[in-house]
């Protein structure tokens, strides 16, 4: 069994699970290529106008500076995409996120007084958007980039307020 079936009860059925959208990685990548580009210019640079002691003391400051870079503006958010978890099932959805550190949260359907979504004219381009999920004792949870936000919207929808006989029949 994979994950997120680990996490789900014997009965529970699983119904979506899904990443954040790939939009996230978009500046990531951008940094990751403008970087590398950056590094291998100035590495031929320096290869060229440094005299041999420097040349290795340069290059290996490149180096660390660019590794440093790819670590903090383009490995660590890619991390954080793939640890990333949105989960609904036919009971509850689980949002659970983390690398080093690992937090979750999970809100049964029948906690659930509303599902609204969110999405601009960038965020319609792209298929994704903000999903709002109102909790009947909390203020509401707002979760960035869902893919096909508006179907997963309905998708929730129908879980709480349609195919649910606890609500009375709605």
């Amino acid at each position: 069994m994979g994950y997120p079936e680990d996490a789900l009860a014997p009965d529970e059925e699983l119904i979506l699970h899904t990443h954040p959208h790939w939009k996230m990685l978009l500046w990531p990548v951008i940094i990751l290529i403008a970087g590398t580009a950056l590094a291998g210019f100035l590495g031929g640079l320096v290869w060229r106008t440094v005299d041999p002691p420097m040349r290795t003391v340069a290059l290996l400051a490149i180096l660390a500076i660019w590794l440093a870079v790819l670590a903090w503006r383009s490995v660590a958010p890619i991390l954080d995409w793939k640890s990333t978890h949105f989960i609904v099932t036919d009971r509850r959805v689980l949002v659970r996120e983390g690398v080093l550190t690992h937090s979750g949260l999970d809100i049964p359907m029948s906690r659930i007084s509303s599902v609204q979504f969110r999405h601009g004219l960038v965020d319609r381009m792209f298929g994704t958007g903000e999903l709002i999920i109102g909790s009947s004792s909390e203020e509401p949870l707002e979760y960035a980039d869902i893919p096909n936000v508006e179907q997963v919207h309905a998708l929730l929808y129908h879980q709480v307020f349609e195919a649910s006989p606890r609500r009375g029949g709605y």
